[in-house]
């Protein structure tokens, strides 16, 4: 008998996996004959990619084994904090004081109240916290947030280090920070929200989501599905328009004071410091070899300096018996 349409037969092994790797190595090939300089990059993605979805299914696999609501909590937990690590440390190229506190806050007070109203009364899955529901929508939910955030934030930190003639004039007339900063944040989130609603208006006609290509391959009905992906998609803005807002506000306080100054003092536009300390330890590591390497080569030189000061010495006599 022929598999149902919503049957779902297929065992997926690493050789699959390596097959679709081919598509990223055809981009590198891409990238590399046309000089885009984007050839590691894609490369080093697909091999954290790898990684990090091999390392995601053993925990998943366990939290869903134990269906304990503490295990999932901390799953939840753990991955705005890695959202928050993520926007922090590689996704944004300024950065302001206390950012990833200002992140964080604003993850968790979109992503686990959305998710909580939008699992329990939207999808109506009672306990909420089931595993294999709450996880996956709480982790779709950080991804958008991150997007909605680094567009947000990025742009009031350039237009506040970049820009900020205008907003300097708008004070000096006497506006409150609010007023002066009122146009930035609107235009930030203007920015941050507006792939979202792209997405919303093509969505079904056009692209068909991840989220129901995943439901119907799981076996749900394409109705379900499409019900689903309404759900998630509203739940999805909901999320990026909640933590680009907060983190918005939050940003503009810590740059702009109590006082009505621009403080850029507290724009950092360095890279991160971890990777400060990485690229500090690599100089070490490199220094070190160097070190080793000239020690090695000149020990090498004394060695064979003296080897031939030897020889030299023992063909002294018969030298001077041919030449007496």
């Amino acid at each position: 008998m022929d598999p149902g349409p919503g049957s779902s037969t297929t065992h997926l092994n690493w050789g699959n996996v390596g097959l679709a790797f081919s598509f990223i190595l055809l981009d590198g090939f891409l990238s590399t004959t046309f000089g885009l300089g984007v050839g590691s990059s894609l490369v080093t993605a697909a091999v954290r990619c790898v990684v990090q979805l091999s390392v995601v299914a053993l925990v998943l696999q366990k939290v869903f084994e134990t269906n304990n609501p503490w295990a999932v909590a901390g799953m939840a937990c753990l991955l705005n904090l890695m959202g928050t690590a993520e926007t922090v440390v590689n996704k944004s190229k300024k950065r302001f004081d206390h950012m990833f506190p200002s992140v964080l806050i604003g993850m968790l007070g979109s992503t686990i109240p959305v998710s909580i109203i939008g699992i329990r009364f939207a999808m109506s899955v009672e306990p909420f916290w089931k595993p294999d529901q709450y996880i996956p929508v709480v982790g779709m939910l950080c991804g958008a947030t991150i997007s909605g955030i680094v567009v947000s934030v990025s742009y009031v930190l350039k237009e506040l280090y970049d820009n900020r003639d205008k907003v300097e004039m708008y004070l000096a007339f006497g506006a409150s920070r609010f007023e002066a900063c009122k146009p930035i944040a609107r235009d930030a989130l203007r920015l941050a929200l507006t792939p979202n609603i792209n997405q919303m208006s093509v969505i079904g006609i056009i692209a068909i989501p991840g989220m129901m290509t995943g439901a119907i391959l799981g076996g749900s009905s394409v109705e379900q599905a499409a019900r689903l992906q309404m759900i998630i998609m509203f739940m999805i803005s909901s999320c990026t328009a909640l933590s680009s807002i907060v983190t918005t506000i939050l940003a503009l306080g810590v740059v702009v004071d109590n006082e009505h100054r621009i403080r850029t003092d507290r724009i950092d536009t360095r890279e991160h410091a971890v990777y400060r300390a990485r690229n500090w330890v690599l100089g070490r590591v490199a220094d070190a070899f160097k070190s080793a390497a000239r020690g090695a080569a000149a020990g090498i030189k004394r060695v064979v300096g003296k080897r031939d000061g030897e020889g030299d010495g023992s063909n002294a006599p018969e030298r001077e018996r041919l030449l007496g």
